[in-house]
């Protein structure tokens, strides 16, 4: 891989890099749909990332079909697939991890230990392999997404990280490679985590802004589902995801399947931001 970016770095071609787990979807493609018009060669990685997965979570059932996802990223026309064996990315006695600190804490943080660790590990030895100009993130997953560009302030890694919007179902659901766990009746309850984003903002839009008002209002509407299992709802900060901010945040269990969504207050929720699954 870092051949190949040297390469066509020596002819002068901007690179940009999509990290995924596979699984792939349209929310991935609309992250390589925004790397193609950004630069001269799109990179997708596809790695399940076993570090930051912790105990009981699903990292040997997570989906896996590469043959899937390779024949869309055929069609997407990326330039290059790198798809590295865990034993290249951690060989034996590979011990060194990359810890962020306080934007890490909380909330997923605080959920599952050791997961931004991970994450933030798994990105750095991404963008040493890739070296890539600019790196793609989608805005579903807001607090990694803050993770890594702190970790790229931090370390001075030179990447411009560029965070895309949440695709959704028409009926709002946010995109997950985990919807495919859902049973037909969880599907339907799982509409609750964006139902309450949208009660939320239209509060906000409203004229409200007593977060403990606003809160109120996202949790009402999270705990009207019986199939719901609230983990958190908050307002945070968008970059440091310290209280008080207008970004709502919440992760809620649907059945076994653990889901995440989230939405600027500030920015409502007009039914237009439901942008269909591509096809």
């Amino acid at each position: 891989m870092l051949e190949a970016s040297r390469l066509w770095r020596r002819e002068g071609k901007s690179i940009g890099l999509v990290p995924t787990m596979g699984a792939l979807h349209a929310g991935h493609l609309s992250l390589v749909d925004a790397a193609r018009r950004e630069n001269d060669v799109v990179v997708v990685s596809i790695f399940v990332n076993p570090i930051q997965f912790g105990p009981g979570e699903d990292f040997t059932r997570y989906p896996r079909d590469y043959a899937h996802d390779a024949s869309l990223l055929e069609a997407a026309e990326v330039d290059a697939i790198y798809r590295p064996a865990t034993a290249a990315m951690y060989p034996p006695g590979a011990t060194t991890r990359v810890r962020v600190g306080d934007v890490a804490e909380p909330l997923e943080g605080a959920a599952r230990p050791g997961h931004f660790e991970g994450v933030a590990t798994v990105v750095t030895k991404l963008f040493a392999a890739v070296a890539p100009d600019r790196a793609y993130f989608g805005q579903k997953d807001a607090q990694q997404a803050a993770v890594v560009k702190r970790l790229v302030r931090d370390l001075d890694l030179g990447v411009d990280v560029r965070v895309q919007p949440i695709v959704r179902e028409p009926d709002g659901l946010a995109l997950s490679s985990r919807n495919v766990y859902l049973s037909p009746d969880e599907r339907k309850a799982a509409v609750a985590l964006s139902s309450a984003l949208r009660a939320a903002a239209d509060a906000y839009a409203g004229g409200e802004r007593d977060p403990d008002a606003l809160l109120a209002v996202l949790r009402r509407r999270l705990e009207a589902e019986p199939l719901v299992q609230v983990d958190y709802a908050e307002l945070v900060d968008q970059a440091t995801f310290q209280k008080p901010g207008t970004l709502a945040v919440v992760a809620a269990r649907v059945g076994k399947t653990r889901l995440i969504d989230n939405h600027d207050l500030a920015l409502g929720f007009p039914q237009d931001s439901f942008r269909s699954a591509l096809k």
